[in-house]
């Protein structure tokens, strides 16, 4: 499945105006008004869906969906407006139409672009993000970036072993490049002859990408060892 959306925004500024011990006062305050046109697209064109959501200050009141060809609401001023841009019959059709003059025609463009057909393999780094003395448990990270498109699966394995219950996950960023990065913890004992494995799956592989991870090879261990080499010098 692919997402495609485009966004215009109006920003209406308005003025309060109060006397406060006869001294003139002006407060802005921002009210934004937001359209969102979305294309869904399922095996390419074959199936095709369009979207227009409306946002008043972050928060989505109504939406035009084409697979049900009219208006819904999400709030209880959305529903007088999906009333009565329902009514409108020409306006709805206008909308539907949208599949076929915006949806279709824009992914023939991204097409030309090499944007749908974009695939970028992602890098991975495994990392010891904090190891506790008094504790058993450790966190283990692996950075997942560089990565499009977004749709990715990441998971953790110990000794061959896949890992779910102690495992979080960042939400997926988008970096200024289109392409998106993630980060998944795993947070575990780590004992002596352990080895941990970050497995992604993403469409740009032929076979999901697996990195090992050993406790020896950490950077906390290779700083015990050279603080210990630094020790038994400094005692010498």
């Amino acid at each position: 499945a692919v997402l495609i959306f485009f966004s215009t925004v109006q920003l209406l500024l308005l003025l309060q105006t109060d006397i406060i011990h006869g001294e003139y006062r002006a407060e802005p305050a921002d009210y934004v008004f937001e359209g969102k046109d979305e294309c869904h697209y399922m095996n390419a064109t074959q199936r095709v869906k369009y979207l227009r959501k409306y946002f008043y200050n972050q928060e989505e009141f109504v939406y035009f969906d084409s697979d049900v060809g009219y208006f819904i609401p999400k709030t209880e001023f959305g529903r007088l407006q999906a009333e009565n841009w329902n009514k409108n019959k020409d306006y709805i059709e206008q909308l539907k139409a949208q599949v076929q003059t915006f949806c279709i025609q824009n992914y023939e463009v991204f097409e030309t672009m090499g944007i749908t057909g974009r695939r970028v393999k992602p890098t991975i780094r495994i990392s010891l993000r904090h190891e506790d003395p008094h504790s058993e448990y450790h966190m283990l990270a692996c950075n997942v970036y560089g990565f499009y498109p977004s749709e990715i699966e990441v998971k953790w394995y110990r000794n061959d072993v896949e890992e779910t219950a102690q495992v979080q996950s960042t939400d997926i960023f988008q970096n200024g490049d289109w392409t998106f990065q993630i980060l998944v913890m795993l947070e575990t004992e780590i004992t002596k002859g352990d080895t941990f494995t970050c497995e992604v799956l993403h469409s740009s592989l032929e076979t999901p990408s697996r990195v090992d991870w050993h406790p020896q090879e950490s950077d906390s261990a290779r700083k015990k060892v050279v603080t210990g080499i630094v020790g038994f010098v400094l005692g010498a």
